[in-house]
Formats: structure tokens, C-alpha cells, sequence
């Protein structure tokens, strides 16, 4: 018996024997009735002892009650703690057991990764596939698994070296001349494909905010990446030539100097992308979200950008030849030095862009809205720019030689020291325009709107400048040579 148990034994004890004193005590005075009591005092004094000693042993029967009633919540609790205890001690057991059979399954799959036939390999990758969904613990311990088999078996570099130790080629004739080029890189192999699907159809709520899925400098020609989710992944130098990339999401992506030639990349999600010095050469981007997207100095040449969102995407020394941008949307993008000879920007939003110093000769402009747009010192010769609105556009040394702007807009435009010569303004709306010395040598201006002789007198022409009927030729305009 514990010190614990003894104490409160005699303590127990203790209060019965007390408690026993009482009771003798007062059954003791009630029975001793005073002698000089009538016999009816006497009668309701023993009364009134007995209801005493009714209410003593009551209240002894409520306290000893109350004991046990507090001795079997105690009892009750310490179970419960025990029980507690016991579930803590058997969930402890059971995550161990978990835990083990975890470590177990994803080691067996880990070494199946490098055996020897595609096929275990391929069904180790589905096997960290199930792991993942089943434990989102080990999610992304899963992912960067995979990303590493990726980059390890898709190397770029390694891809190079192959090329240069056995190089395929194939003859191809253009323009007479017999040109060499490399024949089509084959398509990925089986297990790399399926690393890439397991990756992009992952949950990405469960990624860990701090971290992107790694693959830099990976080789993957000709993948099937469609409706994958890359977002915010790390693909830098990476070669994505040919691949499938419709519907894919990429949004946040550091894409920096990754090859995206010939890619397909309809309807993709590369909001806020990284796609710096890319090379997007004949790629498809036809309704494709690049909204906020880095494409500074980014090849473009020949690449499809029908319907996409462009708007406040920086495209500076961005080159865009020959590329096709109709009815796209650029509002309030950075074009800057940006290369658009002979690009289709037929009925595109260029709200408010930016194109100072821009090259747009031979470019296709038909029914494109320019309000607002800094098209300073841009180059616009040969181009075809009919019913465009540059309303509120800035034209500052803008060279529009030779340019067809037929029922355009320039209401409010700034012309200041605009070239357009031989220019085609007939039908033109040119109310309230900025003429302070353009050059008007040889443009057609019949049937131009709102032109008041104010505005001619301002510019600088010559006898072969067509004005409308309404207005006479200034007297200090020289003749033609």
C-alpha cells in the first residue's frame, strides 16, 4: 500500500469516527430530556431532536454520496486518460507502420527507376504517381523525383553531344540551292513521356509555395505536354521544340531562352510567363494568354498570335517578322524597338501601346485600333494601315512613307514632323491633327475630313501634294523638282 492510499485511509478514519461522536452525542440529548419539562415539552423536545438527527444523517448519506460520485468521475477520467493514452499510443504505432510501408514502397519504385527495360520504368514512374495521391505528404518529395529522372535521362547537353556523334541529315532544295538541315528529332522516349504526364496532371494545390518543379536544360523535343499544368516551373535553356503544348498551363513560368520553335501552343496559359530571348520561331500562340508576360527580345518570326492576349506584355527588341497578330489583343504592351516588318495586325487592339522606334514596315494594320498609342520615331513605310484609329496617337517623326491610311482616324493624332510622303490619306479624318511640318510631298489627301488650311499651311509640301478641293495650295509651298 502506497503512502498515498495510507493517508487518505486514516484521513477516512478519522471523519467516520467523528462523525459516529456526533451522532452518539446527539441521540444522547435528545433522549436526556430535562426533568422539570412537562410531558408535552418533553414530547416536541425529543421531536425536535429527532428531526435533528434525521437532517444529520441526511446530510452524512449526502456527503458520502457526493464522495463516490466524485470518486467514480475520477475513475471515470482517469479511464478516459488511459484510453486517450492508449489511442495516442496506437496512432503513434499505426503512422510508424504507415510511415514503414511508405519508406518501403517508395524505395521499391525509386530502384525501379533505373532498371535496365522501359517498361518497369514506366510503371515505377505510375506507381510514385499513387503514392502521391494516396500520402499528399510525400507529394512533392514525389515531384522532384520525377523532375530529377527527367533531367537526368533528357539532358540537353547529352542531346548535343548525340547530334555531333552521329549527326542524320536530309536534303532539301529552295530557291535551286541544295541546303542540308537535320533531320526531325524522334519522338520522347516512353518513360520521359510518362514522368512529364505524371508531373502535369499532379495536384498543384499540394506543391510547396517556396519551391518550383525543376527542369532546366532538358531535352524534350516533340513531347506531348497537352492540358498540362507547368505552372510556375523552372524550364530554363530547355529545347521544346515540336512539342504539343495546347491548352497547357504555364502560367509564372521561367521560360528564358527555352526553344519553342515550331511548338503548338493554342489556347496556353502563359500569364506572367518568363519567356525572355525565347525562341518562338513558327510557333502556334493562336488564342493563347500572355497576359503580363516577358517576351523581351524574343524570336517570333513567322509565328501565329491569332486572337491571343497580349495586353501589358513587354515584347521589347522583340522580333515579329511575318508574324501573324490579327485581332490580337496589345492593349497598354511594350513594343519598343520591337521588329514587325510585314506582320499581320489586321483589326488588333493596340490600345495604348507602346512603339517608339518600332519597325512596321510592310506591316498589315487594317482596321486596328492605335488610341493613345506612342508610335514616336516608328517606322511605317509601305504600310497598310486602312480605316486604323489613331485617335490621341503619337506620331512624333513617325516615318509613314508610302503608307495606305485610307479612312483612318487621326483625330487628335500629334504628327509633329511625320513623314508622309506619297502617303494615301483620302477619306482620312484628320480633325484637329498636329501638322507642324510633316511632310506631305506626293500624299493624296483628297477627301480627307475635318482638314482645316490652317493645318496645310503648318506642313510642308509641294505641287505634287493632292489637298482636297476645298483647299488651296499655300503660297510658300514650293514646285515640285
Amino acid at each position: 500500500m502506497s503512502a498515498n492510499q495510507t493517508d487518505k485511509l486514516w484521513r477516512w478514519l478519522i471523519a467516520i469516527t467523528v462523525t459516529f461522536a456526533c451522532c452518539v452525542t446527539l441521540i444522547l440529548l435528545v433522549f436526556s430530556t430535562p426533568g422539570e419539562l412537562s410531558i408535552e415539552q418533553q414530547l416536541q423536545y425529543r421531536n425536535q431532536g429527532l428531526t435533528t438527527i434525521a437532517i444529520a444523517f441526511l446530510g452524512l448519506g449526502m456527503v458520502i454520496n457526493a464522495y463516490y460520485t466524485a470518486k467514480r468521475v475520477d475513475a471515470i477520467h482517469k479511464s478516459a486518460i488511459a484510453s486517450e493514452k492508449n489511442l495516442e499510443i496506437n496512432l503513434q504505432n499505426a503512422k510508424l507502420s504507415q510511415d514503414r510501408l511508405i519508406s518501403d514502397r517508395l524505395m521499391a519504385a525509386i530502384a525501379q527507376l533505373g532498371h535496365d527495360k522501359i517498361e518497369t520504368r514506366t510503371s515505377s514512374i505510375y506507381v510514385l504517381e499513387r503514392i502521391a495521391q494516396d500520402f499528399p505528404q510525400e507529394h512533392w518529395t514525389i515531384m522532384e523525383i520525377l523532375t530529377a529522372f527527367v533531367r537526368e535521362n533528357a539532358c540537353i547537353r547529352d542531346a548535343e553531344n548525340r547530334e555531333e556523334d552521329s549527326p542524320t541529315y536530309l536534303s532539301q532544295y529552295k530557291n535551286n540551292e541544295r541546303r542540308i538541315q537535320p533531320e526531325e528529332s524522334p519522338k520522347l522516349r516512353r518513360d520521359i513521356q510518362a514522368a512529364l504526364t505524371v508531373i502535369g496532371r499532379r495536384n498543384s494545390q499540394q506543391d510547396d509555395e517556396n519551391r518550383k518543379l525543376d527542369l532546366r536544360h532538358t531535352d524534350l523535343r516533340r513531347a506531348d505536354l497537352l492540358g498540362t499544368d507547368l505552372q510556375r516551373s523552372d524550364l530554363r535553356g530547355s529545347d521544346l521544340r515540336g512539342a504539343d503544348l495546347r491548352s497547357c498551363y504555364l502560367s509564372e513560368a521561367n521560360l528564358e531562352n527555352v526553344k519553342l520553335a515550331s511548338c503548338v501552343l493554342y489556347e496556353a496559359n502563359l500569364s506572367k510567363a518568363n519567356l525572355q530571348g525565347a525562341n518562338l520561331q513558327g510557333a502556334n500562340l493562336n488564342r493563347a494568354d500572355l497576359y503580363g508576360a516577358n517576351l523581351r527580345g524574343a524570336n517570333l518570326v513567322g509565328a501565329s498570335l491569332r486572337a491571343a492576349n497580349l495586353q501589358g506584355a513587354n515584347l521589347y527588341k522583340a522580333n515579329l517578322q511575318q508574324a501573324s497578330l490579327k485581332v490580337a489583343n496589345l492593349t497598354g504592351a511594350k513594343l519598343f524597338l520591337a521588329n514587325l516588318q510585314g506582320a499581320k495586325l489586321g483589326k488588333a487592339n493596340l490600345y495604348l501601346c507602346g512603339l517608339i522606334g518600332a519597325n512596321l514596315n510592310g506591316a498589315n494594320l487594317n482596321g486596328a485600333n492605335l488610341c493613345g498609342a506612342n508610335l514616336n520615331a516608328a517606322k511605317l513605310e509601305n504600310t497598310e494601315i486602312l480605316f486604323a484609329d489613331f485617335t490621341e496617337a503619337s506620331l512624333t517623326e513617325t516615318d509613314l512613307h508610302k503608307a495606305n491610311l485610307m479612312g483612318a482616324n487621326l483625330q487628335r493624332a500629334n504628327l509633329y514632323q511625320t513623314n508622309l510622303t506619297y502617303a494615301n490619306l483620302v477619306g482620312a479624318n484628320l480633325a484637329d491633327a498636329d501638322f507642324y511640318d510633316v511632310k506631305l510631298e506626293g500624299a493624296i489627301l483628297t477627301g480627307a475630313k475635318n482638314l482645316a488650311s490652317q493645318q496645310i499651311r503648318m506642313a510642308i509640301g509641294d505641287r505634287t501634294t493632292r489637298l482636297p478641293d476645298n483647299i488651296e495650295v499655300p503660297i510658300h509651298w514650293p514646285k515640285s523638282s
